[in-house]
């Protein structure tokens, strides 16, 4: 017989994962559609600029939330404006101003933010507050890295939808599936996941805890680092300079994000230790820093760039994904368990700053630099998020940690 956490758990992740299918897609079918509308890289930028604004504002306002109402609602009203949002997109295409797909892209960005922060909140109070640390790994990277692999199915998903049903038949599709996913969650899961007992004040979002607002600030330029070149200007790289096909560009990033979810998931193995600290962080960043300044220099010297972008990906993906499974962690050690579900959404907060930045960046600096300049963009964030991670401690130096320091 199944514990009532660990159903509660595969629910959460399994409601994660249908949410991501299609977060992947939309993000795939957007890129992919409006490219061959005849936009340009900085026009399909903007597309994606209130997805990534309402992303910060999402997470700094839905841990407050979801201590004050319940994780579990979070997620769910997460899951129904993502429904919402791809029908937006099912109108006729004069109806597709930019300002039109921006509104719909800031719903979906707000969608999917209320779900991560729930689902990943979720696996702090499912493991408990006492000791767990290998178990809150394990959990943690489990669901973060098969969310990742499930992301890189939804491209492929998006891409393959895009061609054979056309941009409105995969939207239908893909907000039917979704919509049966949150009646079969929302039946299963129990009220008041998360909810503390008081009611929190909206300044305690906040984080008054020193190692929370560094790994926080790292964790921003982290993701955009991988924003600034993956988001627009390496899928348009590839379909406009290499001419690959829609279903080869889909096909291609969603195998690339797939290998990095499985590594994310495989990181407490990989890592052989019950929980990583500070240490590791400014190791792993330290190591990611070799992949993008390879791959812009292997270009700067004239090297087939084929080639040279799937293995430096490769390189990139593997070293990332054990970056990110690292901070996730590190996120939830940190946190006090009766303030995880406000923790986790200032965190995401900085998460969401840096890929709002990283998309900007993306469309603009491969209009003016190309995929090169992008490239060394990426290293520079990497760069920064190495040094701000030479204040964060060990885990066992902040379980209570100071405010005042």
């Amino acid at each position: 017989m199944m514990d009532p956490a660990t159903r509660n758990y595969l629910t959460v992740t399994a409601g994660y994962w249908a949410f991501t299918i299609t977060d992947g897609a939309i993000r795939m079918l957007v890129v992919l559609y409006f490219h061959q509308l005849g936009y340009s890289p900085f026009e399909v930028a903007m597309l994606f600029l209130f997805y990534e604004v309402f992303g910060v504002v999402t997470n700094l306002v839905g841990g407050w939330l979801g201590a004050r109402i319940g994780l579990n609602l979070t997620m769910h009203i997460g899951m129904a404006l993502q429904v919402f949002a791809l029908l937006m997109l099912t109108v006729p295409d004069p109806w597709l101003s930019v300002p039109y797909v921006m509104t719909a892209q800031a719903l979906s960005g707000i969608a999917k933010d209320l779900n991560k922060m729930s689902a990943k909140a979720t696996v702090k109070s499912i493991t408990g507050s006492g000791g767990g640390e290998a178990r809150l790994f394990k959990y943690v990277a489990i669901l973060t890295g098969s969310k990742n692999a499930l992301k890189g199915a939804g491209f492929f998903v998006g891409a393959a939808l895009l061609q054979v049903l056309g941009f409105r038949g995969a939207l239908f599709v893909l907000a039917g599936v979704l919509a049966v996913v949150l009646g079969i969650t929302a039946w299963l899961l129990p009220r008041g996941v998360g909810k503390m007992k008081s009611k929190p004040k909206f300044t305690q979002v906040f984080s008054n805890t020193a190692a929370i607002n560094w790994l926080s600030a790292a964790r921003f330029f982290l993701f955009g680092a991988r924003d600034v070149w993956f988001v627009v200007g390496l899928p348009v790289f590839l379909n406009g300079v290499l001419g690959w096909s829609f279903m080869e560009v889909g096909g291609f990033l969603a195998l690339w994000v797939i290998g990095y979810g499985f590594v994310q998931a495989s990181a407490p193995k990989l890592l052989q230790r019950r929980g990583p600290g500070g240490s590791s962080a400014r190791f792993w960043a330290l190591l990611l820093l070799i992949a993008p300044m390879g791959i812009a220099l292997a270009l700067q010297q004239g090297w087939p760039p084929g080639p040279v972008l799937i293995l430096g990906l490769i390189l990139f993906g593997i070293l990332f994904a054990i970056n990110s499974a690292v901070h996730s962690y590190l996120i939830l050690a940190y946190s006090d368990f009766d303030k995880v579900a406000m923790n986790v959404g200032f965190y995401y907060m900085a998460n969401a700053g840096g890929r709002l930045a990283g998309t900007v960046l993306s469309g603009l600096i491969y209009q003016t630099q190309g995929l090169t300049g992008c490239l060394w963009w990426s290293a520079g964030f990497v760069l920064a998020a190495l040094v701000l991670s030479l204040k964060l401690p060990e885990v066992g130096d902040s379980k209570h940690p100071n405010p005042a320091k």
